[in-house]
């Protein structure tokens, strides 16, 4: 999806009329989908995100006031409104530091055991207000019955339209990697823990010593927490900061062919978005990276 065209006077005008006079104002790096700037409004530092649907917001506002716990910071949203484009916008506390991805190599070892830490407290969080099993919508909702039942869901044209998909991915290299992952996840237990499900890399931020804050919540879920393991994992080989974390992971003793499972479902998911999105580039990356994981050699 296209990130939206937003009127700047529009949107500020939008945030003076909540919050009065911005003192500061400047761009910071875009999102996959949406883009933001950091403000000061009366010496508070905020974040100001635009994208076309305010749900990702309202999730994300959703997690920090029933799912929060301590050892897991999560910005505090401070307001969500609508341009009268239909555009959304959100304002929320600015954390400080830097995004893994961003954050100088040499440092990343110091901040292996404290991701670790807010892994676990992820782990721990209360889903009282949240329902079944998957992914879930602003409201706690989960989509499946089971945990279980959204791993496999890749598997199938219910709630995946692979014939759309297979215009531009080759199925004949789907199919095997969908035969192995329902096999391997018939032993999948059914744990029920907070997934961020995109964590990791730009959506963690730290000082250098800590974390200090996980941010965008639109891919979070109800699962087995090593599902965010697993995507450090997959995506290890395209991302120094992801590679790094790995071999912290290696040397604490993993359920490696739980992990090798996830793995294989995240690799999927990434082929099916990205033919879907037509990014052939990723989609070839994302494809190849599977077969690699299922050993399948070409």
């Amino acid at each position: 999806m296209r990130k939206p065209k937003v009127d700047i006077e529009q949107l500020t005008a939008a945030v003076i009329s909540h919050y009065g006079k911005i003192d500061h104002i400047e761009p910071v790096q875009d999102g996959m989908e949406s883009f933001a700037f950091r403000l000061v409004i009366s010496g508070k530092k905020y974040v100001l995100r635009v994208n076309h649907q305010a749900e990702g917001f309202e999730k994300d506002d959703f997690v920090q006031r029933h799912l929060t716990v301590a050892g897991l910071p999560v910005p505090e949203i401070e307001a969500i409104g609508l341009l009268e484009s239909g555009i959304a916008w959100c304002l929320s506390v600015q954390a400080p530091g830097v995004t893994l991805q961003d954050l100088p190599a040499a440092y990343l070892p110091a901040v292996a055991a404290p991701l670790a830490a807010v892994m676990q407290a992820m782990a721990e969080a209360p889903l009282d207000k949240v329902t079944g099993f998957g992914p879930f919508n602003a409201r706690g909702e989960g989509q499946y019955a089971s945990w279980k039942a959204y791993l496999e869901s890749i598997c199938g044209d219910v709630t995946y339209d692979w014939r759309a998909a297979g215009k531009r991915v080759p199925m004949k290299r789907v199919r095997p990697l969908q035969e192995q992952l329902s096999i391997a996840i018939q032993g999948i237990p059914e744990v029920r823990q907070l997934v961020h499900g995109d964590f990791g890399s730009n959506n963690v931020l730290t000082d250098g010593h800590v974390i200090t804050g996980v941010i965008d919540w639109s891919e979070a879920m109800a699962g087995d927490s090593l599902y965010d393991m697993a995507n450090i994992f997959f995506w290890r080989t395209w991302l120094n900061c992801m590679e790094q974390q790995a071999r912290y992971f290696e040397t604490q003793g993993i359920d490696k062919a739980r992990l090798d499972a996830y793995q294989l479902r995240i690799g999927l998911e990434e082929v099916y978005q990205a033919a879907l999105a037509g990014d052939v580039d990723e989609m070839d990356w994302a494809l190849v990276r599977c077969e690699h994981l299922a050993g399948i050699v070409r």
